[in-house]
């Protein structure tokens, strides 16, 4: 038996780590002489006050629905894919490589296309180190930083020579014919005179990662492949005497996890720039890894905590813009949000199973 029910693992621990993180955060704020109160309520207004304000929150939040995800399922097989930020730029290069050269009659069709090809290219450059994984033991942890290099430097190459438009010295691709460009919250919910979302990059793809979430919890806890991953992921021996196979289980995952982390780019580059540009990524295949981690690898769980990231995302920017608060201290709290969730998770586990064990053997 648990030694804790679990809803407390799933909410409750990721909860008190959060407290423990933001008051921490707090104290780091009253160091440089800011009102911890006041930067708190300029972020929950920033962030959540405003439909401009929810716009930003969920176009962050889908980023890393899509790299948690990608992290997430990696995790059920006990793999640690650290390269979503390298499969997102290759899933970039997907995006813009349909949109440019495939004339698409209409924005559903193109996100399709574009979406099966940001997968397809993420997909592939994860597939290289699961291979090596596979069949060559090498570390994924190591190969897959080390793609996310390699990607880096070959978005620049491609940036700066095949792709950048003739006369133009900006390292970035022409922009994406109008039949591509995605809607925005703001052309999806305004009706008349009532705008909402004005000038935010919220579009459609939030509803793509949504059924991504629901897509990945059916495959993982619904059908005999997540079975397997899950068996693989809790003991390689034991699934290797039941006849899972590790090779197949590594290139599957590994291929699912890099698709997801190239399906980012729908967002980012289709919906928003609606052109590929150097540094789209802007982190998310990193900050995955703390939103994989906050939910528990579980896809409601990965949802959530990719909306809280969000919320500190655009209530950082809210704090740069209208107090001395450095950008960086976002970077702070969110570091302490990842020490509390992965790190120091048992300093927070050990003392709950206690309590849930002693509330146990008072009731027998």
């Amino acid at each position: 038996m648990d030694a804790m029910p679990k809803w407390a693992d799933v909410i409750l621990i990721p909860l008190i780590s959060i407290i423990l993180a933001a008051l921490l955060s707090a104290l780091v704020i009253l160091a440089i002489g800011e009102n911890p109160w006041a930067a708190l309520q300029l972020m929950v207004s920033g962030a959540l006050g405003s439909t401009y304000g929810w716009g930003y929150t969920l176009y962050y939040a889908t980023n890393f629905i899509f790299t948690g995800l990608a992290v997430s399922i990696a995790f059920h097989a006990r793999l640690f894919n650290i390269g979503g930020e390298g499969q997102a730029v290759l899933g970039g290069l997907g995006v813009a490589l349909a949109c440019l050269y495939i004339p698409w009659p209409h924005w559903s069709l193109a996100l399709i296309g574009a979406g099966l090809m940001a997968a397809a290219f993420g997909a592939a450059w994860a597939a290289i180190p699961a291979f090596l994984q596979a069949k060559r033991g090498s570390h994924i942890v190591i190969t897959t930083i080390m793609f996310n290099f390699i990607a880096a430097a070959l978005l620049n190459y491609l940036l700066i020579g095949p792709l950048k438009v003739s006369g133009s010295m900006e390292p970035a691709t022409g922009r994406f014919p109008a039949s591509t460009h995605l809607p925005s919250f703001q052309q999806m919910f305004s009706f008349g005179d009532n705008v909402l979302f004005r000038g935010a990059p919220a579009n459609v793809s939030f509803f793509v990662g949504v059924a991504a979430c629901v897509a990945i919890w059916a495959l993982i806890w619904r059908t005999r492949l997540g079975y397997e991953i899950r068996s693989y992921g809790h003991s390689e021996p034991a699934a290797k005497y039941a006849g899972i196979s590790p090779t197949k289980i590594i290139m599957i995952v590994m291929l699912i996890s890099g698709g997801l982390a190239g399906m980012m780019a729908i967002n980012n580059v289709q919906g928003e720039a609606q052109r590929l540009v150097l540094n789209a990524v802007e982190g998310a295949g990193f900050i995955g890894i703390a939103v994989a981690l906050m939910g528990r690898s579980h896809p409601f769980g990965v949802l959530l905590a990719a909306l809280l990231f969000g919320f500190l995302y655009q209530g950082g920017a809210e704090l740069a813009l209208w107090t001395s608060i450095p950008r960086e201290l976002i970077i702070v709290i969110q570091a302490l949000v990842i020490l509390f969730t992965g790190a120091l998770d048992n300093m927070v586990r050990m003392p709950l199973e206690r309590l849930f064990l002693t509330m146990r053997r008072a009731k027998q």
